[in-house]
């Protein structure tokens, strides 16, 4: 499986990718390693993760081997060390984003939705809409994406407004019935936590969720693509 380099803090490292250079999650950390000849891999929390810009995706070979059996730690305290991940094993990650050309205007949704050895990715055409609407309506998709009720699900926005009417109790003067509905599918799938992630600084999945957000409104197509990594076949591999 390929790697890439990220920024981890205050330093580099380079990161497990799949062959489109999304960092493989597994139970919400990313297999890191701080150089191509260092024996020892380490896991960092994925949101913690700042893409490189024009990093080239590397070869599997561009890493010394290491043993199956040997010790995947967490990111080392000196160079760039991770603040701890507060999802529990066998979670589902989410980011979601919403865009529009003027406001209201063309609109559109993008969802990356990370599970243990798979990644959707949604890129939905809305028509004509509000910002406000396609960043709640890709929350609503993202639950809509992961009904699995036994397993926990965090959703990333960096939509203060979505977070406020959905979650602090905010008096919606528009848009009530979709947010009805969106707490309504919460409720009835169960065990969903709303989370604010900034935009715009780096965080690599916030922003291949704004990519397919953009491309749903200039191309005015939806699209989905389910994506199976070939590290599922290897589950001890980043334990």
């Amino acid at each position: 499986m390929p790697w890439q380099k990220f920024r981890l803090r205050d330093g580099e490292v380079l990161a497990r990718v799949d062959a489109l250079g999304i960092p493989v999650v597994t139970a919400g950390r990313v297999e890191v390693r701080y150089g191509p000849n260092v024996p020892k891999a380490y896991r960092a929390a994925l949101g913690n993760l700042a893409a490189v810009p024009n990093a080239p995706i590397l070869p599997d070979s561009h890493c010394v081997d290491i043993s199956e059996s040997a010790a995947i730690s967490p990111a080392k305290k000196g160079a760039a060390a991770p603040a701890p991940t507060a999802a529990p094993e066998g979670t589902i990650i989410a980011y979601t984003d919403g865009a529009c050309s003027g406001n209201p205007g063309p609109a559109g949704l993008g969802v990356v939705l990370i599970e243990t050895g798979s990644r959707i990715e949604r890129s939905e055409y809305l028509g004509n809409a509000t910002n406000n609407v396609a960043e709640l309506t890709a929350i609503f998709r993202a639950v809509e994406l992961s009904p699995d009720k036994s397993k926990p699900l965090v959703v990333h926005t960096d939509s203060q407004y979505s977070i406020g009417v959905l979650t602090k109790g905010w008096k919606a003067k528009a848009n009530p019935e979709l947010i009805v509905s969106i707490k309504r599918l919460i409720a009835e799938r169960g065990n969903v936590r709303i989370v604010y992630v900034p935009a715009h600084v780096g965080v690599v999945l916030n922003e291949r969720a704004d990519t397919l957000a953009r491309e749903a409104v200039t191309s005015r197509r939806t699209t989905e693509q389910r994506y199976e990594s070939a590290r599922a076949a290897r589950p001890n591999a980043a334990e």
